[in-house]
């Protein structure tokens, strides 16, 4: 198929080790020619299939074509002299400082391997959650450790920082910074991306692009990287971004190489480290072939661009390894040596020993018996000798809650043999049974790290995470960084899109998984911050525990009242409703709801604290000693007894038999009717069991089954059960009026009728005071959490200040151009819903 023609860059960084020479041209040998393709091996070859250039992305027209022996990049024959695209082989000698990816599954989006440049499909693809690097699982090994620089290190201070290219993989709208023109393509990888401010262009535009990044249009609420610090040593990517390690990886074999009849496989390791592993490369080959290109094939496998000639093929089995090369074992009496199939299938590729060896240390030496690959990227570079203080931030959790400082330090030094003169307790909470360690050793700190997941006190598991430090002084005047809460059991998969999206388009340093510790972790980091906001991603429960939690921290940080935005992911969703924020995600656009979080407005909300004083009731309804201890809970939406708090019960009690199939807002809305169908022939007589006072005045109750206190116009899934009439006696509703609005319901089928729109509530009482004597147990339920409430008097009052939340703008949100769309995140497909 293809011709004998190539193209070979001379480059100096190609040889895997100092002391080697470039090996001389042999007569007969394939002709070269000189272009500005950095790293690239090119050969002439002939299409057999419609094929697009990679530089360019235009279609090549014609049946020739030139692509890259290592990286598989295409090429017009006219494009190759302008070709500035890093060949895969040479692409970690250009990076000046290494960070490390963290490799999670990908989505099934269509999407390029950056390695091998070719369609990734199936579930062996794997991509960043930091980053928009996308590869195939046996791709990754050789995937260039180019990540995001997040966080400073202790080190050098960086205060500018460079745009951050990525290859390919965006939007079909992307469009050049530079011409204006279209740069993103659907059949190759092509066109570069900044990965912080989302700017776009070409392969030969962005070059000529001023180097340094403003991080675009979210640069106010972005963590700038300059202000936050993390000692990072002897902890992976994945500990300082708190992403859960799952292993991804399979063995390195090569999908692509399919075995047909006029062909042979095999399998090559890359030196003795990956033999004992039993990682390696299958290897395409056919069955008459020279020796040098045996060679030369297994060197491209590896992405090592370096000449066969100083290479050989060792046989490997399971005793050991041999010396006796395939040169050896394959000559022919006419000199011309020849790879039949008679040989072992099992290989390792190894440098040939040289007559004279320059060795600059023994680790050299060994890392060039390991693994060729390893030194191929292996550089030496000289660095000022610096005194780094150690100061690791842990944050540990689960203990138990209501101790004091002194008692958490006794814990610690029981369970985990904590080494005092190198740990300090520097904040306690012990509301959240937490503490945050600064430790002065990296191996003292891994190791609290590691044994506080394995430790267990009072039967409760804790749990330990790598706090980075937010430097006050280095953030920009007027900035006001977005706090991100995401929860990823709701909203079904959802959830963990989004957490992938934001990490992409913020600092993963200010997204937190709240099943990770919960909110507190987030608003530690964030305490020193003088502004700032949060987006929660999630239900109505989520958004009153991160409101939970920061009311009882409020006191400890600088900011004691952040506005607070919501992305629905929840069933009800009744607050987002009116906040404007959508009935529920239904996969709009990451970065436009980002937008809309900049562009929101603030406004406040009431807050209520409920006072459940459990009593033993005697028979003429007087107080005779307590049941239980008085118990206090946070409402933000609503508060029910009696038929709307038992469905809710019933709903919740089948969710945790079975939570698995509880991951859609459809689902959940048919089990609540299912069980609302069963109470139907149920007749309660609520009026009876309690007693009402609003304001200190007793309130006569009709004939009702549920009683319900409204904060929010919005109840059930966005039902009006107060009503839009007006009445004389009663005031407008309001979130922010300090009253709260007493309405009741007769049955389940009254309830049907005011979700369907048909009817609204029975109207009760307008209050800010309310007292609820109860005569019996009774179901009662919290904006959605039920359980059954013993007799006593429940007390409904204010809740100190109200809380500030971000309503999303009337305004309609100007669409985004596609290099800032959908190229910034990946999600699911934009959809109007929620907007």
């Amino acid at each position: 198929m293809a011709d004998s023609g190539r193209v070979k860059h001379d480059s100096p960084s190609s040889s895997p080790g100092p002391g080697r020479k470039k090996a001389q041209q042999s007569p007969g040998s394939k002709a070269r020619y000189s272009v500005n393709a950095p790293g690239h091996c090119f050969r002439k070859v002939t299409l057999t299939k419609p094929t697009f250039c990679h530089h360019c992305s235009d279609f090549i027209w014609g049946i020739v074509g030139f692509v890259c022996e290592v990286c598989n990049f295409m090429s017009h024959e006219k494009c190759l002299k302008q070709v500035r695209t890093v060949c895969s082989c040479m692409a970690p000698t250009q990076v000046q400082v290494p960070v490390a990816h963290c490799f999670g599954p990908a989505s099934q989006k269509k999407r390029f391997c950056c390695v091998c440049r070719k369609h990734l499909e199936g579930s062996s693809a794997l991509r960043c959650e930091v980053c928009e690097l996308h590869v195939h699982s046996d791709c990754a090994p050789f995937s260039v450790s180019d990540c995001r620089f997040c966080h400073q290190d202790g080190g050098q201070d960086i205060d500018t920082y460079q745009h951050h290219w990525r290859e390919g993989n965006m939007s079909s709208g992307a469009r050049c910074e530079v011409c204006r023109r279209t740069c993103s393509s659907s059949d190759v990888l092509a066109g570069m991306r900044c990965e912080w401010c989302g700017i776009t262009a070409h392969a030969s535009c962005y070059i000529i692009i001023p180097p340094e990044c403003s991080m675009g249009r979210l640069q106010n609420m972005i963590l700038h990287p300059s202000c936050v610090r993390i000692c990072s040593r002897n902890f992976s990517k994945m500990h300082c971004y708190r992403i859960s390690e799952n292993s991804q990886h399979s063995e390195m074999d090569n999908l692509d190489d399919v075995d047909t009849p006029s062909k042979q496989t095999l399998k090559v390791f890359d030196g003795d480290d990956a033999a004992k592993r039993n990682q390696f490369r299958l290897v395409s080959i056919p069955r008459i072939i020279k020796n040098e290109e045996v060679v030369e094939a297994s060197l491209r496998a590896f992405y090592i661009s370096d000449e066969p000639q100083d290479y050989e093929l060792q046989s490997y089995s399971q005793q050991g390894l041999f010396t006796d090369d395939i040169i050896n074992r394959n000559g022919t009496p006419d000199n011309k040596p020849i790879f039949k199939d008679t040989v072992s299938d099992s290989w390792v590729l190894r440098s040939k020993p040289k007559e004279t060896e320059v060795v600059v240390s023994n680790s050299e030496l060994v890392t060039f018996q390991t693994s060729l690959r390893q030194m191929n990227q292996t550089r030496f570079y000289i660095e000022e000798s610096r005194n780094r203080v150690a100061q690791v931030n842990l944050l540990l959790g689960g203990f138990p809650t209501q101790l004091e400082k002194e008692e958490y330090t006794h814990l610690l030094s029981e369970h985990l043999s904590v080494k005092s003169h190198l740990v300090t307790i520097t904040h306690v909470y012990s509301e959240q049974g937490a503490v945050v360690l600064q430790i002065s050793c990296f191996s003292e700190a891994e190791r609290v790290y590691m044994l506080a997941k394995d430790t267990t006190i009072s039967s409760k598991q804790l749990y330990s995470l790598v706090i980075p430090e937010i430097m006050q002084s280095k953030l920009a005047k007027g900035s006001c960084p977005l706090l991100v809460f995401v929860n990823p059991k709701s909203g079904g998969l959802k959830g963990r899109e989004i957490l992938y999206s934001f990490r992409k388009l913020l600092n993963p340093h200010q997204v937190f998984e709240l099943t990770s510790g919960g909110p507190l972790p987030g608003l530690h980091t964030f305490r020193d911050v003088p502004h700032f906001r949060i987006l929660v991603c999630g239900g109505d429960g989520t958004v009153g525990w991160v409101l939970g939690v920061l009311e009882s921290i409020r006191h400890k940080i600088a900011c004691p009242e952040p506005a607070i935005s919501i992305i629905p992911l929840g069933t009800g969703n009744d607050l987002a409703r009116v906040l404007r924020w959508g009935a529920g995600y239904s996969g709009e656009d990451p970065y436009n709801i980002l937008l809309s979080v900049d562009e929101a407005e603030e406004v406040q909300m009431d807050r209520w604290t409920i006072l459940l004083d459990a009593q033993e009731m005697t028979e003429d309804g007087k107080e005779n000693g307590f049941l239980e201890p008085p118990k206090i809970v946070h409402m933000n939406n609503y508060f029910g007894l009696g038929i709307d708090a038992e469905l809710s019960l019933d709903f919740h009690h089948a969710r945790e038999e079975d939570p698995d199939k509880f991951n859609s807002r459809f689902h959940n809305k048919g089990v609540y009717v299912k069980v609302g169908l069963q109470k139907l022939s149920h007749t309660r007589n609520l009026h009876k069991d309690i007693r009402l006072q609003v304001d200190k005045q007793d309130v006569e109750l009709r004939s009702i089954e549920g009683l319900i206190f409204l904060n929010i116009p919005s109840w059930g899934s966005g039902a009006d059960l107060w009503g839009s009439d007006s009445e004389s006696r009663f005031g407008r509703p309001r979130i922010d009026d300090g009253m709260l609005e007493v309405v009741g319901v007769t049955g389940v089928v009254h309830m049907g009728q005011v979700q369907s729109g048909m009817r609204s509530g029975i109207r009760i009482a307008q209050g800010s005071y309310i007292r609820i004597t109860v005569n019996k147990p009774i179901p009662v339920q919290v904006d959605g959490e039920p359980w059954i409430q013993s007799p006593g008097q429940i007390i409904i009052s204010a809740a100190g200040p109200k809380v500030r939340m971000l309503r999303k703008s009337k305004t309609k949100q100007k669409k985004q151009s596609g290099s800032l769309k959908e190229g910034r995140s990946e999600s699911p497909a934009p959809s109007d819903g929620g907007q």
